[in-house]
């Protein structure tokens, strides 16, 4: 499949997105598929940049920083760089991933609470049977 060049509804359906998202992929620049007249063609490099683009979103990365990953791996010349900004890069998102977490426990518990007592006032409210 690495030579083989992918038409748009076919990336689509290997990705589960939209040509919307293809387009705008595209241009802002993360992608850059051979064209045939009107026609898009993905090659395997846009495969996987794609690939690493929906990873990068998956885990809540903004579209600027995964643009400065692509653009560490396309130069290739400093694999330790590319690494140390990954590094870095994950581990503040760990970070923020970690608060989400704790702001939306605390949220589940102020929610469960509620609702707690609106069960408590209904059985409160009950009549005879």
């Amino acid at each position: 499949m690495s030579d083989e060049r992918l038409t748009i509804g076919e990336m689509c359906r290997a990705f589960g997105v939209t040509p919307r998202t293809l387009r705008y992929y595209e241009y802002i620049e993360l992608i850059s598929p051979e064209r045939e007249g009107q026609k898009r063609l993905y090659t395997a490099r846009d495969r996987g940049r794609l690939t690493l683009i929906l990873r990068g979103r998956r885990f809540g990365f903004s579209l600027e920083e995964i643009r400065r990953w692509l653009t560490l791996y396309e130069a290739g010349d400093n694999q330790r760089e590319q690494i140390e900004v990954w590094v870095a890069a994950a581990e503040r998102r760990l970070g923020e991933m970690r608060e989400e977490i704790r702001e939306l426990e605390d949220r589940l518990e102020e929610l469960e609470r509620l609702r707690d007592e609106g069960r408590a006032w209904l059985r409160g409210q009950a009549g005879p049977s």
